[in-house]
């Protein structure tokens, strides 16, 4: 049930920052496709530019996205008073749904026109998008509790013991040499039980975990410290973003622009 929830999230996620990506540019895109210089006679320039309503309001939505994801995640993370409101890993997901729908109306909000401070602000935003997403991909693969907590490798080690012990009792069959060579062997021993359809299921997929938990302790230390040098990457540009994003604001209030208040 809990793999179907994830799944479900992940496509709201997905076609969240994809109806944001396809609906803005198929509504702005004849006005996107034309050259900078050509873009002041358009119709649609008093809207889709940077100053203009529906642009400028992009920026500003996009913005409070960027910075609610990824304070709201901090929050949760650092602050003692916030430590029972949720699980983490659902701060997480939803830091990254945030930050990844966020950039969607940055970058139409620039019109696709990128120069000045404003330019290192986009890139770095770009370098964080990009590294989170590597960060995701390592994060699945070190083993967490329920809440979120990430494992240690004795942890980790009690699961799979605990797994072969439950397996032995259950079914009488021995499964700690399961990926030393002796899996055919086990194969064939389970087929030779004439399980029901339901206790064979249930039997391959402990066997799925054991072979997981194996392939995750094999590589735990090392995607542990990889994870650990990921951070040196993502938070130096996060903050990069943040800061360049803050000074484009109060030049933006400096110079009187202002949306529909």
């Amino acid at each position: 049930m809990t793999r179907i929830v994830y799944r479900l999230y992940l496509t709201i996620y997905v076609i969240s920052v994809l109806t944001a990506l396809i609906g803005i540019g198929y509504y702005g895109f004849s006005f996107y496709r034309l050259p900078i210089e050509e873009r002041f006679y358009s119709p649609d320039y008093a809207l889709l530019k940077p100053s203009g309503l529906i642009g400028h309001g992009l920026g500003i939505i996009g913005s409070l996205l960027i910075t609610l994801g990824v304070f709201s995640y901090m929050a949760r993370k650092r602050l003692k008073v916030f430590s029972r409101l949720g699980l983490m890993k659902h701060w997480l997901e939803f830091h990254i749904f945030l930050c990844a729908l966020g950039p969607v109306f940055i970058l139409y909000h620039t019109s696709f026109k990128f120069g000045g401070i404003v330019s290192v602000s986009f890139w770095s935003l770009v370098a964080v998008v990009a590294s989170g997403v590597a960060g995701r991909f390592i994060y699945l693969q070190i083993p967490h509790s329920i809440e979120g907590r990430e494992l240690s490798l004795r942890e980790v080690e009690e699961m799979k013991d605990e797994l072969i012990v439950s397996f032995q009792q259950k079914y009488n069959i021995d499964i700690s040499e399961l990926n030393s060579g002796n899996a055919a062997a086990i194969e064939s021993e389970i087929k030779a039980r004439n399980l029901s359809r339901g206790e064979y299921k249930t039997v391959k997929q402990l066997i799925k975990s054991q072979r997981k938990l194996v392939k995750r302790i094999e590589r735990l230390d090392f995607m542990q410290n990889i994870f650990k040098y990921w951070h040196v990457a993502h938070l130096p540009f996060a903050l990069i973003m943040l800061i360049v994003m803050i000074i484009h604001i109060i030049v933006v209030l400096t110079l009187g622009y202002k949306w529909i208040f």
